[in-house]
């Protein structure tokens, strides 16, 4: 008995079939152009949606004919990333060319202007300067803090000590708290009036301290909440690398008297560069998108001001949310150069090596 396989041909781009995925995209954005130029608002994203839903069938579809069973398992959740993560980030990036206030029904599309307005109106662009360069440096300063405080801890748990794992969970504890629990805990621990600063110079001076009167002691405040929150991440990520350093390695340098800064760069350091490089990145990444913290300690007050509080206030604060949607885009486009630039220096050094 002899068996026929039987199998689909794909598509050319202007046959009309089910499984043409191409001929979909191509319509489907056509059609959703059109729609959200010529008609109103609430009638295009309806139209939208539908256009995805055939783009999504058609791959599904094609999927099938062709005995694409992996993709077809891998659908659910792709679908679920799609209307949680992907179509979030498109309807924002095309409301940012809107003319769109979420305290109205009325939207017009003005193509560029959004983002024209935000980095060259005399009012606009000198705010958002100044609250880039407050984010600029609250990233440095954390970020900074957060690398040094981590690898000092990483460097003591890497030994054995008397109550070591308890001391471990006491050290890991901030890392498991909400940022709202951390910014209400220091808001207390730096109250003027009965927080522990102000009370222990009180002793001294007899007078209240006020942490927050100038910018210096906000900055201060604010690094140093963010620091004990965050360094235990940065420890965790460096003490996995100086766990899997071979002892021999070590033995052998005390064979040799190698001294121990040389061990540290020829032995340790080795083992755990990949993993500062990706702490780096992951803190840098986040201090870029600090707002929660200072929202609960200073709302912005005393020149603290960062960028993504600025986001905040546009899009909730004074309703203008298609300000806000361009603003979030610019953010987007810093991160990326800034990871884009990780990438490119951490691919460098390793084929310098």
């Amino acid at each position: 008995m002899t068996t026929t396989v039987i199998q689909s041909t794909p598509s050319s781009l202007t046959t009309l079939a089910p499984d043409n995925w191409k001929l979909a995209i191509i319509g489907g954005l056509g059609v959703s152009i059109l729609a959200c130029l010529a008609l109103p608002a609430t009638i295009s994203f309806w139209i939208v949606a539908l256009m995805v839903a055939i783009v999504a069938a058609a791959f599904v579809v094609n999927a099938y004919r062709r005995h694409y069973y992996g993709g077809l398992l891998a659908a659910p959740a792709i679908a679920v990333l799609f209307v949680m993560n992907i179509f979030p980030l498109l309807w924002s990036l095309g409301l940012s060319f809107f003319a769109y206030q979420s305290n109205q029904q009325t939207i017009r599309f003005v193509g560029l202007a959004n983002y024209s307005k935000l980095l060259t109106d005399d009012l606009k662009a000198p705010e958002l300067w100044a609250n880039l360069t407050n984010t600029a440096m609250f990233t440095v300063l954390t970020v900074s803090v957060q690398m040094l405080t981590g690898f000092l801890l990483a460097v003591l748990f890497a030994k054995q000590f008397p109550l070591r794992r308890y001391l471990l969970i006491l050290v890991l504890t901030p890392m498991m708290l909400s940022v709202v629990a951390v910014g209400v805990f220091f808001s207390y621990y730096y109250d003027p009036t009965f927080g522990i600063i102000s009370q222990v110079i009180k002793a001294w001076t007899g007078e209240q301290f006020i942490l927050f009167s100038s910018k210096t002691g906000a900055v201060a405040g604010i690094v140093f909440a963010d620091a004990w929150m965050w360094s235990p991440f940065v420890m965790l990520l460096v003490l996995a690398g100086l766990v899997s350093v071979p002892t021999y390695l070590y033995e052998a340098a005390a064979i040799d008297r190698v001294g121990s800064w040389r061990r540290f760069w020829t032995i340790t350091f080795p083992y755990i560069r990949g993993l500062l490089m990706l702490a780096l990145l992951f803190r840098t990444i986040e201090a870029f998108k600090m707002a929660d913290l200072i929202i609960l300690l200073t709302k912005g007050g005393n020149d603290t001001m960062t960028i993504s509080y600025h986001v905040i206030r546009i899009a909730n604060e004074q309703n203008k949310t298609s300000e806000g949607a361009a603003l979030s885009y610019l953010l987007l486009f810093v991160v990326i150069v800034l990871t884009n630039l990780y990438l490119y220096i951490a691919n460098r050094r390793s084929q310098g090596n």
